[in-house]
């Protein structure tokens, strides 16, 4: 049997939107995320972060900035009683400076390749999962991988879905998704 999955877009869904966050210091949780997160988790369901982080590219923090946010995010989810299963997060854009990162990808979301990676890996039954975000590219690389999409009203949650409308379900809070979820 495969396993269904919450794919969580970061900055703005998961923790709030803060211009190029890479600090621990720096973290804070959407309103309601950890007990809604730790919901999800009890009901069977993997969660799996997937994040545009281009400030990587632009020179403004390192993969090893990321990878330490990572660490201290999964040690406040295991303090909440829930587990991040994997954080997969692309590291480009186009108009970066630093070379090696500043380049045209199939990761950057809208694009679908970390969905398409955790799906393999992770063995999961896509018709029965969900993609969560605050951004269109978090809408369209949700549905484009063939999840339930679930626009949230935090980051630029708002601002989205006056603009938007390619979703399944809209919601102000987070723990609303559990009306459908």
């Amino acid at each position: 049997m495969k396993n269904k999955a919450v794919f969580l877009d970061r900055d703005g869904t998961v923790n709030v939107e803060k211009d190029y966050l890479h600090r621990t210091e720096d973290l804070e949780f959407e309103r309601n995320v950890p007990e809604t997160l730790k919901y999800l988790y009890d009901k069977g369901y993997m969660l799996i972060v997937v994040s545009n982080q281009s400030g990587i590219a632009r020179g403004y923090f390192t993969v090893q900035d990321v990878e330490d946010l990572h660490a201290f995010m999964q040690k406040k989810a295991e303090d909440a009683g829930f587990k991040i299963e994997k954080f997969y997060y692309c590291p480009h854009h186009p108009e970066g400076k630093v070379p090696e990162f500043s380049i045209e990808c199939s990761c950057r979301k809208p694009g679908t390749e970390l969905i398409d990676q955790a799906v393999k890996e992770f063995d999961i039954d896509v018709s029965a999962s969900y993609m969560i975000g605050d951004k269109a590219a978090d809408m369209v690389a949700g549905k484009r991988a063939g999840l339930t999409t679930i626009l949230v009203g935090t980051g630029y949650g708002k601002e989205t879905a006056g603009n938007f409308k390619d979703y399944d379900h809209y919601f102000e809070d987070i723990s609303q998704i559990k009306s459908v979820i």
